[in-house]
Protein backbone atom coordinates (compact mmCIF):
# COMPACT_ATOMS: atom_id res chain seq x y z
CA UNK A 1 0.00 0.00 0.00
CA UNK A 2 0.99 3.52 -0.87
CA UNK A 3 -0.30 6.40 1.54
CA UNK A 4 1.21 10.02 1.41
CA UNK A 5 1.19 11.41 3.73
CA UNK A 6 -0.28 9.31 5.90
CA UNK A 7 1.48 6.35 7.00
CA UNK A 8 -0.61 2.60 6.62
CA UNK A 9 0.65 1.83 9.95
CA UNK A 10 -0.69 5.04 11.23
CA UNK A 11 -3.87 4.42 9.32
CA UNK A 12 -4.53 0.72 11.21
CA UNK A 13 -3.40 1.74 14.41
CA UNK A 14 -6.62 4.33 14.67
CA UNK A 15 -9.33 3.63 16.06
CA UNK A 16 -12.50 4.04 13.60
CA UNK A 17 -15.85 4.44 15.15
CA UNK A 18 -17.39 3.19 12.00
CA UNK A 19 -15.47 0.12 11.11
CA UNK A 20 -14.78 -1.48 9.02
CA UNK A 21 -18.58 -3.66 8.60
CA UNK A 22 -21.02 -2.71 5.92
CA UNK A 23 -24.02 -0.75 6.61
CA UNK A 24 -27.74 -0.83 4.89
CA UNK A 25 -28.28 1.02 2.54
CA UNK A 26 -31.33 3.10 2.37
CA UNK A 27 -33.56 2.38 -0.81
CA UNK A 28 -32.64 5.62 -2.84
CA UNK A 29 -28.49 4.52 -2.26
CA UNK A 30 -29.42 0.96 -3.10
CA UNK A 31 -31.29 1.99 -6.29
CA UNK A 32 -28.45 4.11 -7.35
CA UNK A 33 -25.51 1.69 -6.38
CA UNK A 34 -27.31 -1.46 -8.74
CA UNK A 35 -27.76 0.90 -11.43
CA UNK A 36 -23.85 1.48 -11.14
CA UNK A 37 -22.93 -2.00 -11.04
CA UNK A 38 -22.48 -2.66 -15.24
CA UNK A 39 -18.65 -2.56 -15.48
CA UNK A 40 -17.66 0.53 -17.63
CA UNK A 41 -14.60 0.97 -20.35
CA UNK A 42 -11.48 1.90 -18.14
CA UNK A 43 -10.19 5.46 -19.42
CA UNK A 44 -6.51 3.88 -18.45
CA UNK A 45 -7.13 0.55 -19.89
CA UNK A 46 -8.31 1.99 -23.47
CA UNK A 47 -5.32 4.79 -23.79
CA UNK A 48 -3.16 1.78 -23.20
CA UNK A 49 -4.84 -0.22 -25.93
CA UNK A 50 -4.88 2.51 -28.47
CA UNK A 51 -1.37 3.28 -28.13
CA UNK A 52 -0.97 -0.86 -29.18
CA UNK A 53 -3.21 -0.61 -31.90
CA UNK A 54 -1.77 2.85 -33.71
CA UNK A 55 2.04 1.27 -32.62
CA UNK A 56 1.29 -1.98 -34.67
CA UNK A 57 -0.77 -0.02 -37.59
CA UNK A 58 2.26 1.92 -38.21
CA UNK A 59 4.76 -0.89 -38.09
CA UNK A 60 2.26 -2.70 -40.68
CA UNK A 61 2.11 -0.03 -43.14
CA UNK A 62 5.65 0.48 -43.74
CA UNK A 63 6.13 -3.50 -44.01
CA UNK A 64 3.84 -3.52 -46.33
CA UNK A 65 5.23 -0.71 -48.30
CA UNK A 66 8.41 -2.06 -48.54
CA UNK A 67 6.96 -5.79 -49.67
CA UNK A 68 5.07 -4.00 -52.18
CA UNK A 69 7.37 -1.36 -53.24
CA UNK A 70 10.61 -3.25 -53.61
CA UNK A 71 11.26 -5.92 -51.38
CA UNK A 72 15.11 -5.83 -50.16
CA UNK A 73 17.05 -8.88 -48.87
CA UNK A 74 19.57 -9.74 -46.43
CA UNK A 75 20.63 -7.30 -43.91
CA UNK A 76 18.71 -4.23 -45.86
CA UNK A 77 15.51 -5.92 -44.58
CA UNK A 78 16.44 -6.25 -41.00
CA UNK A 79 17.35 -2.75 -41.51
CA UNK A 80 13.76 -1.34 -42.68
CA UNK A 81 12.15 -3.77 -40.60
CA UNK A 82 14.12 -2.42 -36.81
CA UNK A 83 13.11 1.28 -38.51
CA UNK A 84 9.70 -0.03 -38.63
CA UNK A 85 9.47 -1.29 -34.95
CA UNK A 86 11.01 2.14 -33.97
CA UNK A 87 9.11 4.40 -35.95
CA UNK A 88 6.33 3.12 -34.49
CA UNK A 89 7.23 3.37 -31.08
CA UNK A 90 8.51 6.81 -31.62
CA UNK A 91 5.36 7.54 -33.41
CA UNK A 92 3.05 7.18 -30.28
CA UNK A 93 5.71 8.86 -28.00
CA UNK A 94 5.27 11.81 -29.98
CA UNK A 95 1.86 11.83 -29.86
CA UNK A 96 1.71 10.92 -26.15
CA UNK A 97 4.07 13.75 -25.63
CA UNK A 98 1.37 16.06 -27.58
CA UNK A 99 -1.41 15.25 -25.20
CA UNK A 100 -2.70 12.46 -27.64
CA UNK A 101 -3.99 9.75 -25.12
CA UNK A 102 -5.45 11.69 -23.12
CA UNK A 103 -9.16 10.92 -22.93
CA UNK A 104 -10.26 14.43 -22.85
CA UNK A 105 -8.26 14.72 -26.50
CA UNK A 106 -10.51 10.91 -27.31
CA UNK A 107 -13.97 12.86 -26.60
CA UNK A 108 -12.89 15.95 -29.62
CA UNK A 109 -14.30 14.93 -32.26
CA UNK A 110 -11.59 16.82 -34.64
CA UNK A 111 -9.28 18.31 -31.56
CA UNK A 112 -7.41 15.21 -31.55
CA UNK A 113 -6.68 15.57 -35.32
CA UNK A 114 -3.79 18.25 -34.49
CA UNK A 115 -1.68 16.35 -31.40
CA UNK A 116 -2.26 13.26 -33.43
CA UNK A 117 -0.82 15.01 -36.73
CA UNK A 118 1.91 16.71 -34.75
CA UNK A 119 3.40 13.69 -33.23
CA UNK A 120 3.35 11.41 -36.41
CA UNK A 121 5.47 14.25 -38.02
CA UNK A 122 7.90 14.78 -35.44
CA UNK A 123 8.43 11.11 -34.98
CA UNK A 124 8.79 11.22 -38.89
CA UNK A 125 11.56 13.88 -38.53
CA UNK A 126 13.20 12.39 -35.92
CA UNK A 127 13.99 9.38 -37.91
CA UNK A 128 15.20 11.16 -40.93
CA UNK A 129 17.13 13.34 -38.32
CA UNK A 130 18.88 10.11 -36.47
CA UNK A 131 19.34 8.72 -40.57
CA UNK A 132 21.62 12.06 -41.29
CA UNK A 133 23.48 11.28 -38.13
CA UNK A 134 23.81 7.72 -39.09
CA UNK A 135 25.11 8.51 -42.07
CA UNK A 136 22.67 5.84 -43.30
CA UNK A 137 20.04 8.57 -45.93
CA UNK A 138 21.48 7.21 -48.94
CA UNK A 139 21.03 3.98 -48.07
CA UNK A 140 17.00 4.44 -46.99
CA UNK A 141 14.56 4.73 -49.74
CA UNK A 142 13.03 8.25 -49.58
CA UNK A 143 10.04 7.52 -51.53
CA UNK A 144 9.57 5.00 -48.73
CA UNK A 145 9.74 7.27 -46.05
CA UNK A 146 7.39 9.78 -47.83
CA UNK A 147 4.53 7.01 -48.41
CA UNK A 148 4.99 6.15 -44.51
CA UNK A 149 4.47 9.68 -43.49
CA UNK A 150 1.72 10.01 -45.87
CA UNK A 151 -0.43 6.76 -45.49
CA UNK A 152 0.68 6.44 -41.96
CA UNK A 153 -0.92 9.90 -41.08
CA UNK A 154 -4.23 9.04 -43.33
CA UNK A 155 -4.60 5.78 -41.19
CA UNK A 156 -4.01 7.34 -37.84
CA UNK A 157 -6.57 10.39 -38.72
CA UNK A 158 -9.19 8.20 -39.85
CA UNK A 159 -8.94 5.43 -37.53
CA UNK A 160 -9.05 8.82 -34.52
CA UNK A 161 -12.47 10.34 -36.67
CA UNK A 162 -13.78 6.40 -36.04
CA UNK A 163 -12.71 6.63 -32.43
CA UNK A 164 -13.62 9.74 -31.93
CA UNK A 165 -17.27 8.81 -32.72
CA UNK A 166 -17.14 5.50 -30.60
CA UNK A 167 -16.21 7.55 -27.69
CA UNK A 168 -18.89 10.02 -27.91
CA UNK A 169 -21.59 6.82 -27.67
CA UNK A 170 -19.71 5.29 -25.04
CA UNK A 171 -19.74 9.06 -23.08
CA UNK A 172 -23.35 9.50 -23.37
CA UNK A 173 -24.38 6.29 -22.57
CA UNK A 174 -22.34 6.36 -19.44
CA UNK A 175 -19.78 3.03 -20.31
CA UNK A 176 -16.57 5.50 -20.54
CA UNK A 177 -16.29 7.27 -17.11
CA UNK A 178 -14.48 6.95 -14.24
CA UNK A 179 -17.06 6.80 -10.94
CA UNK A 180 -16.77 8.50 -8.11
CA UNK A 181 -18.15 9.15 -4.74
CA UNK A 182 -16.95 12.25 -2.33
CA UNK A 183 -16.62 11.46 1.52
CA UNK A 184 -17.53 14.23 3.32
CA UNK A 185 -20.33 17.41 2.71
CA UNK A 186 -20.62 20.71 3.59
CA UNK A 187 -18.90 23.86 1.52
CA UNK A 188 -15.67 21.71 1.05
CA UNK A 189 -17.32 19.24 -1.11
CA UNK A 190 -19.50 21.67 -2.68
CA UNK A 191 -16.58 23.74 -3.28
CA UNK A 192 -14.81 20.85 -5.30
CA UNK A 193 -17.45 19.55 -7.29
CA UNK A 194 -18.09 23.27 -8.84
CA UNK A 195 -14.23 22.94 -9.76
CA UNK A 196 -14.55 19.26 -10.93
CA UNK A 197 -17.76 20.52 -13.05
CA UNK A 198 -15.85 23.29 -14.27
CA UNK A 199 -14.45 21.30 -16.73
CA UNK A 200 -16.51 19.93 -19.20
CA UNK A 201 -14.85 17.69 -21.01
CA UNK A 202 -13.62 15.46 -17.55
CA UNK A 203 -14.53 12.09 -17.28
CA UNK A 204 -15.22 11.67 -13.61
CA UNK A 205 -18.94 10.80 -12.94
CA UNK A 206 -19.89 11.99 -9.56
CA UNK A 207 -22.09 9.17 -8.25
CA UNK A 208 -22.89 10.71 -4.88
CA UNK A 209 -21.51 11.96 -1.03
CA UNK A 210 -21.47 10.20 2.04
CA UNK A 211 -21.16 11.86 5.34
CA UNK A 212 -21.39 10.79 8.90
CA UNK A 213 -22.35 14.13 10.15
CA UNK A 214 -26.18 14.93 10.22
CA UNK A 215 -27.99 17.10 7.79
CA UNK A 216 -27.41 20.40 10.10
CA UNK A 217 -23.69 20.21 9.30
CA UNK A 218 -23.67 18.71 6.32
CA UNK A 219 -27.48 18.64 4.25
CA UNK A 220 -28.64 16.40 2.38
CA UNK A 221 -28.01 17.70 -1.03
CA UNK A 222 -24.62 19.40 -2.05
CA UNK A 223 -24.29 20.86 -5.51
CA UNK A 224 -27.47 18.98 -6.63
CA UNK A 225 -25.63 15.35 -5.42
CA UNK A 226 -27.57 14.13 -2.80
CA UNK A 227 -26.26 12.02 0.19
CA UNK A 228 -26.82 8.80 0.28
CA UNK A 229 -25.55 7.51 3.48
CA UNK A 230 -22.69 7.45 6.21
CA UNK A 231 -19.29 6.01 5.84
CA UNK A 232 -20.48 2.43 6.97
CA UNK A 233 -23.00 2.81 4.06
CA UNK A 234 -20.31 3.96 1.31
CA UNK A 235 -18.51 0.26 2.32
CA UNK A 236 -21.37 -1.42 1.30
CA UNK A 237 -22.62 0.81 -1.33
CA UNK A 238 -18.70 0.33 -3.04
CA UNK A 239 -19.11 -3.29 -2.89
CA UNK A 240 -22.57 -3.37 -4.55
CA UNK A 241 -21.43 -0.59 -7.45
CA UNK A 242 -18.73 -0.24 -9.66
CA UNK A 243 -16.87 2.54 -8.38
CA UNK A 244 -13.31 3.64 -9.51
CA UNK A 245 -12.38 6.35 -7.27
CA UNK A 246 -13.19 7.59 -3.67
CA UNK A 247 -12.22 11.37 -2.80
CA UNK A 248 -12.57 12.28 0.91
CA UNK A 249 -13.16 16.42 0.77
CA UNK A 250 -11.99 17.15 4.42
CA UNK A 251 -8.98 19.13 4.93
CA UNK A 252 -5.65 17.76 5.53
CA UNK A 253 -5.46 19.51 8.40
CA UNK A 254 -8.02 17.58 10.34
CA UNK A 255 -5.87 14.50 10.69
CA UNK A 256 -7.32 12.84 13.15
CA UNK A 257 -10.51 12.70 11.33
CA UNK A 258 -8.85 11.64 7.99
CA UNK A 259 -7.12 9.17 9.42
CA UNK A 260 -10.55 7.69 11.15
CA UNK A 261 -12.42 7.47 7.77
CA UNK A 262 -9.70 6.09 5.76
CA UNK A 263 -9.53 3.12 8.70
CA UNK A 264 -12.66 2.50 7.82
CA UNK A 265 -12.07 2.76 3.84
CA UNK A 266 -8.99 1.00 3.02
CA UNK A 267 -10.01 -2.08 2.89
CA UNK A 268 -12.02 -1.09 -0.43
CA UNK A 269 -10.53 -2.10 -3.51
CA UNK A 270 -10.74 1.44 -5.20
CA UNK A 271 -8.40 4.54 -5.58
CA UNK A 272 -8.31 6.80 -2.64
CA UNK A 273 -7.92 10.48 -2.96
CA UNK A 274 -7.60 13.09 -0.55
CA UNK A 275 -8.79 16.76 -2.11
CA UNK A 276 -5.99 19.15 -2.03
CA UNK A 277 -7.31 22.03 -4.04
CA UNK A 278 -7.99 24.15 -0.74
CA UNK A 279 -4.94 23.52 1.05
CA UNK A 280 -1.47 24.99 -0.01
CA UNK A 281 0.82 22.29 -1.53
CA UNK A 282 2.73 21.08 1.66
CA UNK A 283 3.87 17.97 0.44
CA UNK A 284 6.26 16.99 -2.94
CA UNK A 285 4.51 17.71 -6.25
CA UNK A 286 4.87 13.64 -7.16
CA UNK A 287 2.18 12.91 -4.21
CA UNK A 288 0.09 14.63 -6.46
CA UNK A 289 -2.22 13.55 -9.13
CA UNK A 290 -4.83 15.23 -11.03
CA UNK A 291 -8.36 15.43 -11.94
CA UNK A 292 -8.61 17.69 -14.44
CA UNK A 293 -7.17 20.44 -12.86
CA UNK A 294 -8.34 19.41 -9.26
CA UNK A 295 -5.22 18.03 -7.33
CA UNK A 296 -5.45 15.09 -5.58
CA UNK A 297 -3.46 13.52 -2.57
CA UNK A 298 -2.58 10.11 -3.80
CA UNK A 299 -3.68 8.05 -0.68
CA UNK A 300 -4.33 4.39 -1.23
CA UNK A 301 -4.18 3.06 -4.92
CA UNK A 302 -6.33 -0.13 -5.95
CA UNK A 303 -4.21 -2.96 -6.19
CA UNK A 304 -3.57 -5.30 -9.62
CA UNK A 305 -5.58 -2.84 -11.34
CA UNK A 306 -6.27 -2.64 -15.06
CA UNK A 307 -3.56 -4.35 -17.30
CA UNK A 308 -2.06 -5.91 -14.31
CA UNK A 309 -5.75 -7.43 -13.75
CA UNK A 310 -6.22 -8.82 -17.46
CA UNK A 311 -2.58 -10.30 -16.77
CA UNK A 312 -3.23 -12.20 -14.28
CA UNK A 313 -6.72 -13.06 -15.83
CA UNK A 314 -5.40 -14.79 -18.84
CA UNK A 315 -2.70 -16.84 -16.62
CA UNK A 316 -5.29 -18.19 -14.09
CA UNK A 317 -6.99 -19.04 -17.58
CA UNK A 318 -4.09 -20.96 -18.87
CA UNK A 319 -2.76 -22.67 -15.79
CA UNK A 320 -6.35 -23.54 -14.57
CA UNK A 321 -6.82 -25.11 -17.88
CA UNK A 322 -3.76 -26.97 -18.28
CA UNK A 323 -3.76 -27.83 -14.68
CA UNK A 324 -7.33 -29.34 -15.22
CA UNK A 325 -6.35 -31.49 -18.47
CA UNK A 326 -2.92 -32.77 -16.40
CA UNK A 327 -5.56 -33.53 -13.31
CA UNK A 328 -7.86 -35.26 -15.01
CA UNK A 329 -6.92 -38.68 -13.55
CA UNK A 330 -6.40 -37.60 -10.21
CA UNK A 331 -9.78 -35.82 -10.40
CA UNK A 332 -11.35 -39.09 -11.38
CA UNK A 333 -9.82 -41.33 -8.72
CA UNK A 334 -10.68 -38.84 -6.00
CA UNK A 335 -14.60 -38.93 -7.43
CA UNK A 336 -14.64 -42.45 -7.64
CA UNK A 337 -12.45 -42.78 -4.14
CA UNK A 338 -15.38 -40.59 -2.20
CA UNK A 339 -18.54 -41.74 -3.92
CA UNK A 340 -17.90 -45.95 -3.67
CA UNK A 341 -16.75 -45.12 0.63
CA UNK A 342 -19.20 -43.33 1.92
CA UNK A 343 -22.98 -41.84 0.99
CA UNK A 344 -24.05 -38.53 -0.70
CA UNK A 345 -22.67 -36.35 -3.31
CA UNK A 346 -19.36 -36.28 -4.45
CA UNK A 347 -18.75 -32.56 -3.90
CA UNK A 348 -19.24 -30.13 -1.38
CA UNK A 349 -20.32 -26.67 -1.94
CA UNK A 350 -19.44 -23.46 0.51
CA UNK A 351 -20.16 -20.42 0.80
CA UNK A 352 -16.98 -17.96 1.23
CA UNK A 353 -16.03 -14.46 1.14
CA UNK A 354 -14.66 -13.59 -2.91
CA UNK A 355 -13.64 -10.06 -4.06
CA UNK A 356 -14.63 -7.30 -2.41
CA UNK A 357 -16.05 -9.33 0.48
CA UNK A 358 -19.11 -10.53 -1.99
CA UNK A 359 -20.05 -14.31 -1.02
CA UNK A 360 -18.93 -16.76 -3.70
CA UNK A 361 -20.03 -20.89 -3.82
CA UNK A 362 -16.37 -22.41 -3.54
CA UNK A 363 -16.20 -26.25 -5.14
CA UNK A 364 -14.76 -29.01 -3.04
CA UNK A 365 -14.31 -32.58 -2.84
CA UNK A 366 -16.52 -34.09 -0.32
CA UNK A 367 -14.55 -34.95 2.52
CA UNK A 368 -16.90 -35.15 5.53
CA UNK A 369 -19.77 -38.01 5.99
CA UNK A 370 -22.70 -36.21 4.44
CA UNK A 371 -24.80 -35.80 7.26
CA UNK A 372 -22.66 -34.58 9.39
CA UNK A 373 -21.11 -31.74 6.78
CA UNK A 374 -21.07 -28.17 7.84
CA UNK A 375 -21.45 -25.95 5.17
CA UNK A 376 -21.39 -22.78 7.26
CA UNK A 377 -18.00 -24.26 9.06
CA UNK A 378 -19.14 -23.03 12.55
CA UNK A 379 -17.33 -25.81 13.81
CA UNK A 380 -13.41 -25.95 13.04
CA UNK A 381 -12.03 -29.90 11.69
CA UNK A 382 -9.33 -30.81 14.29
CA UNK A 383 -6.90 -33.91 14.75
CA UNK A 384 -9.13 -37.01 14.52
CA UNK A 385 -12.64 -35.29 13.68
CA UNK A 386 -15.10 -38.20 13.22
CA UNK A 387 -17.03 -36.03 10.62
CA UNK A 388 -14.17 -36.51 8.24
CA UNK A 389 -14.10 -39.79 5.74
CA UNK A 390 -10.80 -41.80 6.28
CA UNK A 391 -10.44 -40.77 2.27
CA UNK A 392 -11.67 -37.04 3.14
CA UNK A 393 -8.49 -37.52 5.89
CA UNK A 394 -6.19 -38.72 2.75
CA UNK A 395 -7.40 -35.75 0.30
CA UNK A 396 -7.10 -33.04 2.84
CA UNK A 397 -4.12 -33.77 3.86
CA UNK A 398 -3.05 -33.67 0.50
CA UNK A 399 -5.01 -31.07 -0.59
CA UNK A 400 -6.42 -33.08 -2.96
CA UNK A 401 -10.20 -31.98 -2.14
CA UNK A 402 -9.35 -28.52 -3.20
CA UNK A 403 -8.73 -29.32 -6.95
CA UNK A 404 -12.21 -28.85 -8.04
CA UNK A 405 -11.72 -25.12 -7.30
CA UNK A 406 -10.04 -24.77 -10.48
CA UNK A 407 -13.29 -24.60 -12.12
CA UNK A 408 -13.49 -21.45 -9.73
CA UNK A 409 -10.73 -19.98 -11.49
CA UNK A 410 -12.41 -20.84 -14.58
CA UNK A 411 -15.41 -19.18 -13.54
CA UNK A 412 -13.64 -15.91 -12.30
CA UNK A 413 -14.38 -16.50 -8.50
CA UNK A 414 -11.15 -17.36 -7.65
CA UNK A 415 -7.54 -16.73 -8.70
CA UNK A 416 -4.84 -19.31 -8.55
CA UNK A 417 -2.98 -17.16 -6.03
CA UNK A 418 -4.42 -15.23 -3.38
CA UNK A 419 -5.51 -15.22 0.13
CA UNK A 420 -7.45 -18.36 0.90
CA UNK A 421 -10.93 -17.58 0.82
CA UNK A 422 -12.52 -18.57 4.04
CA UNK A 423 -16.23 -19.29 5.03
CA UNK A 424 -19.02 -16.53 5.55
CA UNK A 425 -19.13 -17.72 9.18
CA UNK A 426 -15.62 -18.86 9.65
CA UNK A 427 -14.16 -19.51 13.50
CA UNK A 428 -11.49 -20.10 15.47
CA UNK A 429 -11.26 -23.21 17.23
CA UNK A 430 -12.16 -20.92 20.33
CA UNK A 431 -15.12 -20.21 18.68
CA UNK A 432 -14.37 -16.39 17.78
CA UNK A 433 -15.02 -15.25 15.03
CA UNK A 434 -12.50 -14.47 12.13
CA UNK A 435 -13.25 -10.47 12.32
CA UNK A 436 -13.53 -10.08 16.16
CA UNK A 437 -10.03 -11.33 16.09
CA UNK A 438 -8.65 -9.47 13.29
CA UNK A 439 -9.89 -5.70 13.17
CA UNK A 440 -9.17 -4.93 9.49
CA UNK A 441 -10.22 -8.56 8.59
CA UNK A 442 -11.94 -7.41 5.34
CA UNK A 443 -9.05 -5.91 3.89
CA UNK A 444 -7.83 -9.31 2.69
CA UNK A 445 -10.43 -9.41 0.29
CA UNK A 446 -8.86 -6.42 -1.85
CA UNK A 447 -7.73 -8.69 -4.40
CA UNK A 448 -9.46 -11.91 -5.54
CA UNK A 449 -9.01 -14.96 -3.39
CA UNK A 450 -6.85 -18.11 -4.32
CA UNK A 451 -6.89 -21.78 -4.09
CA UNK A 452 -2.72 -20.89 -2.63
CA UNK A 453 -1.65 -18.37 -1.19
CA UNK A 454 1.59 -16.58 0.69
CA UNK A 455 0.27 -17.51 3.82
CA UNK A 456 -0.24 -20.86 3.45
CA UNK A 457 3.64 -21.05 1.76
CA UNK A 458 4.14 -20.04 5.23
CA UNK A 459 3.07 -22.45 6.81
CA UNK A 460 -0.17 -20.85 7.90
CA UNK A 461 -2.45 -23.38 6.47
CA UNK A 462 -5.14 -25.59 8.49
CA UNK A 463 -6.70 -24.98 12.05
CA UNK A 464 -6.71 -21.72 13.60
CA UNK A 465 -6.49 -22.76 17.28
CA UNK A 466 -5.01 -19.42 18.62
CA UNK A 467 -5.74 -15.90 17.94
CA UNK A 468 -2.31 -15.28 16.92
CA UNK A 469 -2.14 -18.05 13.80
CA UNK A 470 -5.23 -15.52 12.02
CA UNK A 471 -3.46 -12.65 12.59
CA UNK A 472 0.07 -13.97 10.85
CA UNK A 473 -1.89 -15.52 7.95
CA UNK A 474 -3.92 -12.09 7.56
CA UNK A 475 0.15 -10.10 7.69
CA UNK A 476 1.37 -12.65 4.85
CA UNK A 477 -1.70 -11.89 3.07
CA UNK A 478 -1.88 -8.40 2.98
CA UNK A 479 2.30 -8.43 2.31
CA UNK A 480 1.21 -10.57 -1.17
CA UNK A 481 -1.36 -7.54 -2.17
CA UNK A 482 1.24 -5.33 -1.26
CA UNK A 483 4.17 -6.98 -2.97
CA UNK A 484 2.15 -8.48 -5.99
CA UNK A 485 3.21 -9.57 -9.55
CA UNK A 486 2.96 -12.09 -11.91
CA UNK A 487 6.74 -13.54 -11.20
CA UNK A 488 5.14 -13.74 -7.41
CA UNK A 489 2.35 -15.71 -8.34
CA UNK A 490 5.09 -18.22 -10.05
CA UNK A 491 7.37 -18.29 -7.18
CA UNK A 492 3.90 -19.44 -4.92
CA UNK A 493 2.82 -21.92 -7.76
CA UNK A 494 5.52 -23.68 -7.52
CA UNK A 495 6.39 -23.90 -3.90
CA UNK A 496 3.11 -25.27 -3.41
CA UNK A 497 3.43 -28.82 -3.78
CA UNK A 498 6.82 -28.40 -1.87
CA UNK A 499 4.84 -27.06 0.77
CA UNK A 500 2.20 -29.75 0.76
CA UNK A 501 4.43 -31.80 1.90
CA UNK A 502 4.99 -30.91 5.30
CA UNK A 503 1.00 -31.82 6.20
CA UNK A 504 1.06 -31.43 10.27
CA UNK A 505 -1.48 -28.45 10.45
CA UNK A 506 -4.16 -30.13 8.00
CA UNK A 507 -6.70 -32.89 9.31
Amino acid sequence: MDILPFSAAAVRATKAPTGATPGILSERAAEIADRLAPRVISPSLLADLWRLVEMVALTAVSLAIIALYDMPSGPVLWRYVIVSLCGGIAGISAIQTFGGYETTTFRRLYGQLVPVAAGWATAVAMLALGFFFLKIQNEMSRVWLALWFTLGAALLLSARMALGLRVRRWASAGKLERRAVIVGGGPAAEKLIEEIERQPENDLRICGIFDDRDDRRSPASVAGYPKLGNVRDLVEFARRASIDLLIVSIPVSAEKRVLELLKSLWVLPIDIRLAAHSAQRRFPSRSYSFVGRVPMLDVFHKPIADWNSIVKRLFDIVVASFAILALSPVFVAAALAVKLTSKGPIFFKQKRHGFNNRIIEVFKFRSMYHEMADPLAKRVVTKGDRRVTPVGRFIRKTSIDELPQLWNVIRGELSLVGPRPHAVHAQSSTQEAFIEIVDDYFGRHKVKPGITGWAQINGYRGEIDQPEKLKHRFDYDLFYIDNWSILFDIKILVLTPIRLLKTENAY
